[in-house]
């Protein structure tokens, strides 16, 4: 019978956290996967046999059983390639990916004829940015007649767990070059350039956040149909966010390309926590309303953004694996409102919205 849930990557930072939740609603249903089968049994043991042990190497073509079996996989690694969502939507497997990185999620994309005729359901940027941004960004967008344009500012603790893999994207995009849009036209950004002061409200006040090549900005331009998105990024720590700005001017963050000292600031940032174990999101969106001048504001504030991405992605799942979504590949904010998260985010975060 067709009702496994597989979760690939279920037993890292932020797969463990799906597989557990996944497996409280869905117990003996949900399987914690990837290549090591040590780690896939101790997680399994930690859920008492809820979610059950698989290991699977993504490099090789699975077992045919494997997509006769299972109805729904929950991506939460890194790939290089489409290859296995492709197989995923061609067997009728609905999918749900926890990647930050646009230029994989924009290969995605086109196998959205694929995934219906397979119908299978494909939900795409499912975590804090892209995914809850992306929502936020809706919900604004929606308190205005016309949007012309939304600024997208997160702020991340420095003091929270970040995964390997989150870090080590972050290190890699300080010193990026990447394509937005802006009026509707390509332009091309710079990270920790354009410097934005941010009001992400009450005790946090005005930050300054600077360009980052989070996925959201590339995405909401043909989602949302507005001409000018823009996404950036602020520690908690404001001398740090300042000095790798400052860095940047220099030219000194040019130096991340040397792998000895890119795998240093990653060493670094995982083994050391300052600041707080926190996250931030401040959507400033403007345009008109009643033929006048006006901006949106959606603010989301919370903790552990781990746990956040997590709590996104189950109840994504939830939907999904019971065949709610229609068939093709979607961003999150193309098959889910906001709302339907509230309750579940509450535990970990609060939301705030005002238009002026």
């Amino acid at each position: 019978m067709k009702n496994r849930i597989v979760v690939i990557g279920g037993y890292g930072q932020v797969g463990g956290m799906i597989s557990k939740e996944l497996a409280q609603a869905f117990p003996g249903r949900v399987h914690a996967a990837g290549r090591s089968r040590e780690r896939a049994e101790a997680l399994s043991r930690e859920t008492e046999g809820r979610a059950l042990p698989m290991q699977i190497d993504l490099t090789r073509s699975p077992d045919p059983s494997f997509f006769s079996e299972t109805k729904l996989v929950v991506m939460c690694l890194d790939q290089t390639d489409t290859a296995f969502a492709r197989e995923c939507l061609r067997h009728g497997v609905h999918y749900i990916d926890i990647s930050a990185d646009y230029g994989f999620l924009s290969r995605l994309r086109p196998l959205h004829s694929l995934a219906e005729e397979g119908g299978a359901s494909a939900v795409l940027s499912v975590g804090l940015a892209p995914g809850l941004t992306n929502l936020l960004a809706l919900q604004a967008n929606r308190q205005l007649d016309r949007t012309e344009s939304i600024d997208i500012s997160v702020m991340l603790g420095l003091g929270d767990a970040h995964g390997r893999a989150a870090v080590e994207w972050t290190v890699d995009n300080l010193n990026a070059k990447f394509a937005v849009t802006k009026q509707g036209m390509p332009a091309e950004a710079d990270s920790f350039t354009d410097g934005y002061a941010a009001d992400f409200g009450g005790r946090l006040g005005k930050r300054k956040a600077y360009r980052f090549n989070f996925a959201d900005q590339h995405i909401l331009p043909q989602t949302l149909r507005v001409p000018t998105v823009s996404t950036r990024l602020a520690f908690d720590s404001a001398p740090l966010t300042g000095l790798l700005a400052g860095l940047k001017t220099l030219g000194a963050l040019r130096l991340l390309r040397s792998k000895t000292i890119r795998d240093g600031l990653v060493n670094r940032l995982l083994s050391v926590k300052i600041g707080e174990p926190m996250f931030a999101v401040k959507i400033d969106a403007r345009g008109t309303k009643g033929g006048e001048s006006a901006r949106a504001e959606c603010f989301l504030y919370g903790k552990r953004e781990a746990e956040a991405t997590a709590i996104t992605a189950v109840r994504v799942a939830r939907s999904v694996y019971g065949d709610e979504c229609p068939p093709g590949v979607y961003h999150i904010e193309e098959s889910f409102e906001l709302e339907a998260f509230r309750n579940d985010l509450a535990k970990v975060a609060k939301m705030e919205f005002r238009i002026s």
